[in-house]
């Protein structure tokens, strides 16, 4: 599955919320707002598959590898671009944290070791 973006429209934020962090895994999702002129699909749009994670918000996902690409409300002039789907830089970094209301206790803070790879002790 393959899209195309012109530009991501909004700035990138991570949202805190349970209902992405559960969709990702994560303790927060990437987003970006592009614009649907913006964007296209290119290949596998068959493929995609979606469901409302809230009334009137659809996530949409590949249905081969479970990757969450991108969520929607239909009557919006926008997409929610999930950005770490982006094979390229996208030229800007995030700019807010959103629904920290929702932060887990174990979410660690940005002072922790940071190494390029596997840490040394996992040789």
């Amino acid at each position: 599955m393959q899209y195309q973006v012109q530009r991501l429209d909004m700035p990138i934020g991570h949202c805190h919320c349970q209902t992405c962090r559960k969709a990702h895994a994560a303790a927060f999702a990437s987003t970006a707002g592009v614009m649907r002129e913006h964007f296209r699909w290119t290949r596998g749009q068959e493929l995609l598959r979606a469901f409302e994670s809230s009334p009137g918000k659809l996530r949409h996902f590949c249905s081969v590898c479970g990757s969450h690409l991108l969520a929607e409300r239909p009557g919006q002039p926008h997409v929610i671009l999930r950005v770490a789907t982006l094979d390229d830089d996208p030229g800007q970094t995030p700019q807010v944290h959103i629904w920290t209301s929702h932060d887990v206790p174990w979410l660690a803070d940005e002072a922790l070791e940071r190494w390029p790879e596997w840490q040394p002790s996992r040789g």
